[in-house]
């Protein structure tokens, strides 16, 4: 076999591998012009019965958080298995949500990244104690504070906010429950064979505790930061300064934070307007290291920690209450407002409608263009 002939395989072969690569990338691209063009139908579906949408989800709120107090109550050890149920179905519906609103950033937030550490533990390694120790930790940790210092509101009527809560609130009551109430738990304290031990998961001495409650996570919340930032500041940088729509946290955060001129606005202007994202981080930082410290007495104590369950709980249903008094009323007056603005645009364009012929409003464009 010559040369050339080599030569002409190896550019055939070369073209498939490229043909085929082209072909893929063609198909992802098709799906994923699918997925979002269905996301947005089941959400323009979703606003237009908006209404109905707020009774009913209020009404299986309530019944929802009626059955999980008794099963809180009867079986604390089917609680992680709901916690599944419900990471399964809401967080889909979320993301199609999100999906529409340009808000699905969001689900690359360190809160989802923490419940998909607890639901892998759930699922796969329900008794590895140094994976519950770091799940706990970011579950009473930054997602628990997070709940506090950002305001999350327990308003059964809305499916965002609720969702939200439950992000932020569901993973330290179902490791409370695993640590202090599951039978599994007490078994676990008293192995056949060997000494009873005083809890589960066995804390041997204060470096241990250290390691696995604060060093661990802290190095887990930092490959976190740095994907989120490869993700969101170089992957999709161009994506993002393309649609000024399109929201992030960040974005979010520092929106708000300019309109309240707050402290968090003052302490991310500290090395000026152009390195506020650097300073947003450094500021995550700092609350992660601080909340993450916390869960070590937390951990350690029966009482703390089943009151600042209670303190969760209360935070989020004030909030709530807060919510519906004030925000929502004021919400419900803009769109009014929003409607009867638009009504009378929309009388005048279907007037003219059905006023002017076609050929005229033809006659009348090409002159417009001209």
């Amino acid at each position: 076999m010559g040369s050339s002939e080599l030569e002409d395989e190896a550019s055939a072969a070369v073209a498939a591998h490229a043909n085929g690569a082209a072909d893929v990338r063609r198909r992802r691209d098709q799906a994923k012009e699918i997925l979002s063009k269905q996301a947005v139908k089941i959400a323009t579906k979703a606003e237009e019965h908006e209404r109905f949408i707020f009774k009913l989800t209020h009404l299986m709120g309530v019944l929802g958080f009626g059955t999980f107090c008794y099963l809180l109550g009867a079986r604390p050890q089917d609680v992680p298995y709901v916690y599944c149920l419900f990471y399964f179905i809401f967080v889909p519906l979320r993301w199609i949500y999100y999906r529409y609103k340009k808000w699905h950033y969001y689900l690359l937030d360190f809160c989802y990244y923490a419940n998909t550490f607890l639901l892998v533990m759930i699922l796969f390694y329900p008794k590895d104690e140094k994976l519950f120790m770091v799940c706990f930790s970011f579950a009473e940790g930054p997602l628990a504070w997070a709940l506090i210092v950002w305001r999350c509101s327990l308003v059964f009527s809305s499916f965002d906010k609720l969702v939200s809560v439950l992000i932020h609130l569901l993973p330290g009551i179902v490791l409370f429950t695993i640590r202090w109430w599951n039978p599994q738990t007490f078994a676990a304290m008293h192995p056949e064979g060997r000494a009873a031990r005083v809890t589960w998961p066995y804390v041997e001495d204060k470096s241990y505790l250290w390691t696995w409650l604060f060093v661990v996570p802290l190095a887990a919340y930092t490959l976190w930061q740095l994907m989120y930032f490869l993700i969101v500041n170089v992957l999709r940088r161009q994506r993002l300064l393309r649609d000024p729509e399109v929201m992030t946290s960040y974005r979010e955060l520092s929106k708000k934070a300019q309109k309240a001129n707050n402290i968090w606005w003052r302490l991310s202007g500290l090395l000026g307007d152009k390195n506020r994202p650097l300073m947003y981080i450094l500021l995550q930082a700092l609350f992660t290291v601080a909340t993450l410290a916390f869960t070590v007495p937390i951990f350690l104590s029966y009482r703390l920690h089943w009151i600042f369950q209670i303190l969760k709980v209360c935070a989020a249903t004030w909030n709530g209450g807060s919510f519906i008094l004030e925000v929502m009323p004021r919400q419900v007056v803009q769109k009014e407002k929003k409607k009867r603005e638009m009504k009378p645009t929309e009388e005048a364009n279907s007037k003219e409608h059905i006023d002017d012929p076609l050929g005229n409003r033809q006659h009348i464009a090409e002159k417009q263009s001209q």
